[in-house]
């Protein structure tokens, strides 16, 4: 198979959760055990970091493969889902996994998913820990798919587990309320191992103090060791002060992921980091501040409110939730523009209703949908969002969208793609 029939071969023969929903997740580990003990347990050739949570798993992942690469140490990265191309979801050192062995690896497993029947995030948990092996990377760090204790990832020990938030996301497979949410993202805290907690909110603070007392694991509240002093935007970097709440120091950080929300991602990873350097991983402080400025170039991370052009402004985020919205919608009053336009498209299986709510009234829309089959219709989500006040018309793709809204948009204004991650990844990118 070339590579391009392999990628053809994996989207449509395996259930997908991004093209199919719900009934693409198998609520058990049974077929990822088995697919790596056909290949010798790859997992259990390389040290790993664990990482769960409803917002900001991408960005800290993304943060702390930059760090631990910075620091000298070989690097891979399990994240999902891609935004442009499969292969984004598996990179060592921030390089992307070959094409061959894509190629190579599912035509080896291919009797193995006539037999088992996997899904597609099965498969591809499979294959990127056994590229992990293969490549001998010193540390791989490892994002969730969907929930923890039941996600196919979930059969590593790691030497740190995290999880960043827990937020109102996935409640038709993870449970109603957030105390259940958070008992199946806990569900990654594994004996003795520490645990850093970025968010905490009274709801699922007891849900991780009783997980990690079952599993006597140590656990570390992000906000307990570090407090964000001061933020300000420059040239769509974000300039930090933390404060060390050990020390009482204040310390400088500049990012080049431009998003407000990136602060709470920032205590997040640097409580992670100290607690690796207490495990005896050698992190300089240095290492740090340099791989939190260039995160985006090390390990290729977009989305996150992503700035395309100037004249008019151009600004991609992948939040697609409650919470995440409600992180765009502080970020948007930060910003200045004359007026504001939302490309908006969203998947079936969101809380529709709750993000429209939060979304400014006085934006002109442009209502669309990503290319799959669990997308919303245009037409309904233009519908729904009429009961809150908010206006525009529809497009068939993101692309007319934005085409469209460039069109209507003055120098000064300001554009925003966001509702979900498949649309993001459909926008045409500049040459």
């Amino acid at each position: 198979m070339t590579y391009q029939q392999t990628i053809d071969y994996l989207f449509t023969r395996l259930p997908m959760f991004s093209r199919i929903g719900a009934a693409a997740i198998k609520k058990d580990l049974h077929n990822t055990i088995a697919l790596c003990e056909a290949l010798g347990n790859p997992h259990t050739k390389f040290k790993s970091i664990h990482i769960a949570g409803t917002n900001g798993k991408g960005s800290v992942s993304h943060m702390l493969a930059a760090v631990l690469q910075t620091a000298g140490y070989k690097t891979g990265l399990y994240t999902s889902p891609h935004l442009h191309d499969f292969r984004e979801r598996i990179k060592v050192n921030g390089e992307m996994v070959s094409e061959a062995f894509v190629i190579d690896f599912t035509q080896r497993i291919q009797p193995h998913i006539e037999q088992l029947e996997p899904s597609f995030f099965e498969i591809t948990v499979a294959m990127a820990f056994e590229y992990f092996a293969e490549l001998q990377v010193d540390v791989a760090v490892i994002e969730t798919g969907l929930g923890g204790r039941l996600d196919s990832t979930n059969i590593i020990t790691p030497e740190l587990s995290i999880i960043t938030n827990i937020g109102w996301d996935h409640m038709n497979l993870l449970g109603d309320s957030l105390d259940k949410i958070a008992f199946e993202k806990a569900g990654i805290i594994k004996q003795q191992i520490p645990a850093v907690i970025g968010e905490t909110i009274p709801e699922t603070e007891n849900v991780f103090l009783q997980k990690a007392k079952e599993q006597e694991a140590t656990l570390l509240f992000a906000n307990d060791h570090f407090t964000t002093e001061e933020v300000l935007m420059v040239n769509n970097q974000l300039q930090v002060i933390v404060k060390n709440n050990t020390t009482g120091k204040p310390l400088s950080y500049e990012l080049d992921l431009a998003g407000l929300y990136q602060t709470k991602n920032l205590c997040t990873v640097l409580t992670a980091v100290e607690q690796l350097q207490k495990s005896g991983w050698k992190i300089r402080n240095e290492d740090i501040s340099t791989a939190l400025l260039q995160t985006k170039r090390i390990n290729g991370l977009h989305g996150r409110w992503e700035v395309l052009q100037q004249h008019p402004t151009v600004v991609l985020d992948v939040g697609h939730n409650e919470d995440g919205i409600k992180q765009i919608v502080k970020q948007l009053q930060l910003c200045s523009f004359q007026q504001l336009h939302i490309v908006i498209g969203m998947v079936k299986d969101k809380e529709i209703e709750k993000v429209l709510a939060l979304l400014p009234k006085d934006a002109v829309y442009y209502f669309t949908k990503a290319q799959i089959s669990r997308a919303l219709d245009d037409v309904i989500l233009q519908e729904k969002a009429n009961a809150f006040n908010l206006k525009g018309e529809t497009y068939l793709n993101v692309n007319d969208a934005l085409a469209k809204a460039k069109q209507c948009a003055s120098a000064d204004d300001l554009i925003l793609v966001c509702g979900s991650v498949f649309l993001v990844g459909e926008v045409a990118r500049p040459v």
